[in-house]
């Protein structure tokens, strides 16, 4: 098996690192297509394996925990026995549990597969990051390999829905899941035959208590804070503080035990390179921001204009195609500033992006231009952001830096869902008349709900209420958004020109 020496003196890349791109670009693809067309798909799932709404939660979020709570695990891993092995071994196990899913015959047996999913999941991206790191030794050709790389991640999360609606208006919901296996079979062989083998040989066993206080950490903050972001007005956020207590107790254990070990699951002494906390920070405001606006434009598409599901997906995919593009456009932008300037202004124009929604009132033309401008702002921070974290660490350790990236952009999300959505909630409840019922309070889709049992005059009052409440929330999460890019973009400014010139 050849190790990181061997490739030393080659750092050029040549025709089998750039095949080998394509074969890696293929799970990136898949995974991000694979979670976002399941939620057209739930509807009709739920009624033809009679799911109730906790296992319909259980399907949807399974998934979720099982990658937050193994990524930093699975980076580890694949640094010690070896990154392609896990790559392939973890993709094996995908599409097996792609076809168990498809087939299911019973909620318990889906939310049996999408565990599988999840763990399996959990072992591609850092897997995919940390082989591109390897193969690609030359600094612009490794920048061109991860903005390909995440291209593939935010173009999979823009089209997933629209190939998920096309599928099922043809085939059953099964089909959605059917769609990974042959893309499974091409990257098994294609892995074999393309990829080499990397890992650390000096990485040590696993330790399986840090496996599990890693676990115990993050699975509890996870739930908590999506709790927190689900929870009306009216519920009390006991139970989910004190998950998310519990999860901090155990993430302190788990840094003072990462800390003392010699061959440790995270190298939590990685945060004392100033590039890769700088850049890791600023991918969580930037995921925040994102999360934050994604969640209110959706609600907007679908609680305010009323579209269908699937014509949501189609207004929102120039989020997720204007990340792409901007992920795209980087390699050739760097040619002309540096990367650092590059990611600056990047995020500035996502700032400008999220400021501009808070004009979302004068239709929708406007809020999808902000949102595209907003995303396209973001590519060079995702495409150089990542190879700088990446950078920041010796080959070797590849997979554990690329398991942080991952855990940075999940952790981003989860928190905007949470932060922001509560604000923009918060805002919605406060907004509204005092005299509007407080089951209209709670929701847009509740205000519209009740609305349906009053009068016509009646309903068209609380509905423009509610609407104005909901464009309230629009503004202060497109003011919020737009202070967090200002944020990320003032961190980057602080990196060393030796990392971002």
């Amino acid at each position: 098996m050849p190790h990181l020496t061997e490739t030393a003196a080659e750092p050029r890349a040549g025709r089998r690192e750039w095949a080998g791109l394509a074969v890696l670009a293929l799970p990136t693809l898949l995974v991000a297509v694979d979670i976002n067309a399941l939620f057209l798909a739930l509807p009709r799932l739920s009624v033809e394996l009679g799911a109730s709404a906790v296992q319909q939660l259980w399907i949807i979020d399974i998934y979720g925990f099982m990658v937050a709570g193994l990524v930093i695990t699975m980076g580890g891993l694949g640094d010690r026995i070896g990154r392609r092995r896990l790559l392939l071994t973890g993709a094996a196990a995908f599409g097996v549990a792609s076809l168990a899913a498809a087939y299911a015959t019973s909620p318990a047996m889906l939310i049996a597969a999408r565990t599988v999913l999840g763990v399996a999941g959990a072992t591609l991206m850092p897997s995919t990051l940390a082989l591109i790191t390897n193969m690609f030794r030359d600094a612009r050709q490794r920048g061109t390999a991860i903005a390909v790389w995440a291209t593939c991640q935010f173009a999979g999360a823009a089209l997933g829905p629209v190939v998920g609606g096309l599928l099922l208006e043809h085939f059953w919901w099964g089909s959605v899941f059917l769609m990974a296996v042959p893309v499974i079979a091409v990257l098994l062989v294609g892995g074999v035959l393309l990829l080499p083998e990397f890992r650390d040989p000096d990485g040590g066993r696993m330790d399986l208590a840090s496996v599990a206080l890693s676990m115990l950490a993050i699975l509890p903050v996870v739930w908590g804070v999506k709790e927190l972001a689900a929870s009306s007005a009216s519920a009390g956020p006991g139970a989910p503080l004190a998950a998310i207590a519990v999860g901090l107790a155990f993430g302190a254990a788990f840094v003072r035990r990462q800390l003392t070990l010699d061959a440790p699951l995270l190298n939590l002494r990685l945060f004392g390179q100033r590039p890769l906390t700088l850049i890791l920070t600023a991918l969580v405001l930037a995921g925040i921001a994102m999360a934050g606006t994604g969640l209110l434009v959706t609600q907007y598409l679908q609680s305010v204009l009323g579209y269908t599901p699937a014509q949501s997906a189609l207004w929102f995919a120039p989020m997720g195609l204007g990340v792409a593009l901007g992920t795209t456009l980087t390699p050739a932008l760097t040619r002309r500033v540096a990367p650092r300037a590059a990611i600056m202004g990047g995020l500035t124009l996502s700032a400008a992006g999220a400021a501009l929604l808070t004009q979302a009132e004068a239709g929708l033309p406007v809020v999808i231009t902000a949102i595209t401008v907003l995303a396209l702002g973001t590519g060079p921070l995702f495409a150089l952001g990542t190879g700088i974290v990446v950078g920041s660490v010796p080959p070797e350790k590849a997979g554990s830096a690329a398991s942080l990236a991952e855990s940075g952009n999940f952790l981003g999300g989860t928190l905007g869902l949470a932060l922001l959505g509560t604000v923009a909630a918060a805002v919605y409840h406060h907004a509204l008349p005092a005299h509007v019922p407080d089951a209209a309070r709670e929701t847009l889709a509740g205000a519209a709900a009740v609305a349906g049992t009053l009068a016509p005059a009646q309903a068209a009052e609380l509905l423009a209420a509610s609407h104005a409440a909901f464009f309230n929330g629009i503004v202060a999460i497109g003011l919020a958004g737009a202070a967090l890019f200002v944020l990320a973009a003032l961190l980057t400014s602080l990196l060393p020109r030796a990392n971002a010139a």
